[in-house]
């Protein structure tokens, strides 16, 4: 009964809507100030996740410190140009309400890689403001660009596997 709240009442709409806005700047401005700052480097936040998986009370698990190891470290200069656009661009599509189900997903997918590493700060809130988004669905973009990008790939794409005119 909540779900189908969400996905389909206009008052969900609205308070999605703030709740996306929301989300979106802290993306955003995370993103805008790892991209004009004085540079990027996660490297030492990568070394301290690492450093975090070792005692009797690990904040990062062995697993996970493998991965930041023998992948995110070797890839550095990738990992430094895909956080801050990936950040942008979630906090873009969020705001825009536009594709709104997919910024919000990779946000979630860098909330968790953030936790994963052993960092709290407001990523726990980000991720659970974040699931009401993915549940909703498209009703989280009604007021946003997703409304207008889901008509014109109607228009576009008759046969595209859609319900009620919604984009997938």
């Amino acid at each position: 009964m909540f779900i189908n709240f969400l996905r389909t009442n206009n008052i969900a709409a609205g308070v999605l809507t703030v709740l996306r806005l929301y989300l979106g700047y802290s993306w955003i401005t995370a993103g805008w100030g790892k991209l004009t700052g004085e540079g990027f480097d996660a490297t030492g936040f990568l070394k301290g996740a690492i450093g975090s998986a070792t005692g009797e009370h690990p904040a990062v698990q062995t697993w996970w410190a493998d991965f930041l190891t023998s992948f995110a470290l070797p890839n550095i200069d990738l990992f430094n140009f895909l956080v801050p656009i990936g950040e942008f661009a979630v906090g873009l599509g969020l705001i825009l309400g536009c594709f709104t189900k997919t910024a919000m997903f990779f946000g979630l997918v860098m909330n968790f890689a953030f936790l994963f590493s052993g960092t709290t700060s407001t990523n726990p809130q980000l991720v659970l403001l974040g699931i009401f988004i993915i549940i909703a669905g498209t009703n989280a973009g009604k007021f946003g660009l997703d409304t207008f990008v889901g008509k014109y790939i109607n228009t576009k794409f008759p046969n595209l596997n859609t319900k009620n005119n919604q984009m997938i």
